[in-house]
């Protein structure tokens, strides 16, 4: 059997319908990395970047966003690689911090935001909104869950994790996490009640 570069192994990432498990494991990359092999960073980057991305784009819902928050998820990553423990699998480290850069962002733009002032928000103008379309109406619902529901309900209803894995990224018991599911599930039927009125 013939064996393939790490980076072109994770660059291809298929071989006839298949996933294709690297020889190097992700230790040996990490300790690359912060050997400052630029490779080793490249294949954690595209190992790793498209689920950042989905995760990013499901807590903004703005590709341009979730691009900026892929960057800055990854920068934050490689500065702070030597202080990745290993206690949790490196994808569950790096999920953590995107929630983070998503969560801090939303926190600054919430308190922009909050800095116009009335005559200012009148001077805006705005066109009258159409009749909302369910879809848009479930965009503006989930948008208006805490971030902590708004979190979780996407991670796990639209991502896929379990609540085990949320916990794990959040930081939080696994009671909390079905907790926070629970509550933004019954907001969000409420909210969207309206809707078939």
């Amino acid at each position: 059997m013939r064996t393939v570069g790490v980076s072109k192994l994770l660059a291809n990432g298929r071989d006839q319908g298949r996933r294709i498990t690297p020889r190097v494991n992700e230790r040996q990359l990490i300790a690359r990395v912060i050997a400052g092999d630029r490779l080793a960073g490249r294949a954690l980057y595209d190992t790793h970047a498209p689920r950042v991305y989905s995760l990013a784009y499901r807590l903004s819902g703005d590709p341009e966003k979730a691009r900026e928050f892929t960057q800055d998820t990854f920068i934050r990553a490689f500065s702070r690689l030597a202080q990745f423990r290993g206690d949790a699998a490196f994808s569950t480290w790096l999920h953590r911090i995107t929630v983070t850069v998503v969560s801090n962002a939303r926190r600054s733009e919430v308190r922009i935001a909050r800095e116009v002032t009335l005559d200012e928000a009148h001077s805006i103008e705005t066109a009258p909104e159409a009749e909302p379309d369910l879809k848009e109406s479930i965009a503006r619902a989930v948008e208006e869950l805490s971030d902590a529901y708004r979190t979780t309900l996407i991670m796990h209803d639209i991502e896929g994790y379990t609540h085990a894995e949320i916990a794990e990224i959040l930081g939080v018991p696994e009671g909390t996490c079905k907790s926070r599911l629970s509550a933004a599930r019954a907001q969000l039927r409420e909210a969207l009640a309206a809707f078939k009125e």
